[in-house]
């Protein structure tokens, strides 16, 4: 199979939030030819005066793109794009290359694998591991699923955005390891929320405590860059809550699938989901405020946001 290079194939992406946006421009940086889609015409419009072409609809997307790549919000948004009279499958050309890259089910990328091998369409599931600073930089981790000659023929769009890709399997594994990486950035941030209240209610200033913090050896690179964000209040979405409860979602369902406890998990998607419920548009890292607050803990600082 051919590499799927700029000069060789048009690229179809279909949502234009956050991610896809950032995605999308960086595909455009690197010369490739894109046709982009978004429910929101005034996204798919940005997109355009980046260089692309906006589709009215997925089915003349489908029918212009060698390759589609797609970024949604869940497996439901996921089903929507692909199946059905109006959907992808319905107009896409066989040989046509999936690059599905939501976070979503294993079985939901499994079942969209099938229906696309039904069309002589493949499929790959190409979950994304890292915020959007990491795009804008190009140094996201790609964590896909499906056929190796594939994953191998798009590595020219995977060197385009990230800086790391890694096939775990077939159909589904990709996603199946982003609930595993995920599992960690949110217990993580859990834990480091509880960590800092601790610290403060020992009387460490909370600044100092939150870059200190940030230089030892316990605090994850994805962490990191929180820190210095909570440190004046500043919990403007990069990865936001609803996403982050989503995968919590995800990942206590195949929890329980696999007759799993996870009790750690558990009591990191309950904090989220009551910081959930006063600040649904926050980054996941607003948990730590949550703690403060049932802590009793004010907290002077000045948001960047404000």
């Amino acid at each position: 199979m051919k590499l799927l290079t700029s000069d060789n194939v048009t690229l179809g992406f279909i949502g234009l939030g956050n991610m896809g946006s950032r995605i999308a421009q960086r595909l455009l940086d690197h010369g490739y030819r894109l046709v982009a889609y978004d429910m929101d015409i005034a996204k798919a419009k940005g997109v355009v005066a980046k260089r692309g072409v906006a589709a009215k609809n997925i089915l003349e997307l489908a029918r212009t793109a060698d390759v589609i790549l797609s970024c949604l919000t869940n497996d439901e948004a996921v089903q929507s794009v692909y199946a059905g009279p109006a959907g992808v499958f319905a107009d896409a050309r066989p040989g046509t290359i999936v690059l599905e890259m939501s976070t979503i089910s294993p079985e939901s990328s499994r079942e969209l694998h099938s229906l696309g091998a039904k069309r002589g369409i493949e499929v790959l599931d190409v979950a994304i591991s890292g915020s959007t600073p990491a795009v804008e930089q190009g140094t996201l981790t790609l964590l896909a699923g499906g056929d190796q000659d594939v994953f191998r023929a798009a590595e020219p769009i995977f060197q385009a955005i990230a800086n790391h890709y890694f096939l775990l399997g077939g159909p589904g594994s990709g996603t199946a390891m982003k609930l595993v990486v995920n599992t960690l950035l949110g217990v993580g941030m859990q834990a480091i929320a509880e960590a800092v209240v601790l610290g403060e209610k020992a009387g460490l200033d909370r600044g100092r405590l939150l870059d200190v913090l940030s230089k030892t050896a316990v605090i994850a690179p994805a962490h990191v860059g929180k820190l210095a964000r909570v440190a004046i209040n500043d919990y403007t979405p990069q990865f936001p809550l609803r996403l982050m409860n989503k995968d919590f979602e995800l990942i206590l369902n195949a929890a329980a699938k696999a007759h799993l406890s996870m009790p750690v998990t558990e009591a990191a998607f309950r904090v989220n989901s009551e910081e959930l419920a006063h600040h649904d548009e926050e980054d996941f890292s607003a948990v730590l405020r949550r703690m403060e607050e049932v802590a009793g803990i004010a907290n002077l600082a000045v948001s960047r946001a404000s």
